[in-house]
């Protein structure tokens, strides 16, 4: 497996890192860590996937994003002392690296350059979150929706034929910035059009290309 933040790293210092870090399982909504608690690891995704979620003003959950194998996430736990900004939760059973700061701060000091490995994520994230704001203001909810379909798509693809989203539409719903009852009509269309198909608890993407036009 390889992850963004150490992708200058050779595999033999990755095995390295690995041998230093924890690995812990979870299963299907079991929660990593809540909104509020104190952070001191990064977690490296081995397996299964995850949804960063938040709890708004009004106590509604809303669901940030969706991390899969490579991708990591407390990653603001290494460069700051404020406790965790949302909560994470096992979408499946899935595995995690838990990497402490006391560790990743001696990865630091080895190889310097994991440091701008650090800043080039932050600094997507940051990239991405400017981006879904945009959208927020200037993007009706309806495209909103076929957009983080599309990328949903992305995350549980790789490869050919029909790709199954095992997601709530309450879960796409907080992906978009909407409400339930719009991504159900936004994907009732959709099914009608035969770009996807809906089941329980889950939406099976049909045909990408049309979803991905829709989307634009």
């Amino acid at each position: 497996m390889r992850w963004q933040l150490f992708s200058d790293l050779p595999p033999e210092e990755i095995r390295r890192v690995l041998t230093t870090a924890r690995r812990r399982t979870f299963s299907r909504g079991e929660v990593v860590f809540h909104e509020g608690d104190p952070a001191d690891s990064l977690h490296l995704v081995e397996k299964g996937r995850f949804a960063v979620r938040v709890t708004t003003a009004l106590a509604d959950t809303a669901t940030l994003a969706i991390r899969g194998p490579g991708e990591a996430f407390g990653e603001l736990a290494l460069v700051s002392d404020a406790p965790r900004s949302a909560t994470v939760a096992a979408l499946e059973p899935a595995e995690t690296h838990s990497l402490y700061r006391r560790e990743f701060d001696q990865l630091r000091r080895d190889h310097p350059h994991v440091d701008r490995m650090l800043v080039a994520v932050l600094a997507a994230e940051v990239r991405r979150m400017d981006e879904l704001i945009v959208e927020a203001f200037y993007l009706s909810a309806e495209k909103r929706v076929r957009r983080r379909l599309r990328d949903l798509a992305a995350v549980y693809g790789g490869g050919s034929g029909p790709i199954t989203v095992p997601l709530t539409q309450e879960d796409l719903a907080g992906l978009a910035g909407t409400s339930r009852a719009t991504v159900n009509r936004v994907l009732r269309e959709e099914e009608l059009r035969g770009a996807v198909s809906l089941g329980r608890g889950k939406t099976t993407v049909l045909d990408l290309e049309m979803l991905t036009r829709r989307a634009q």
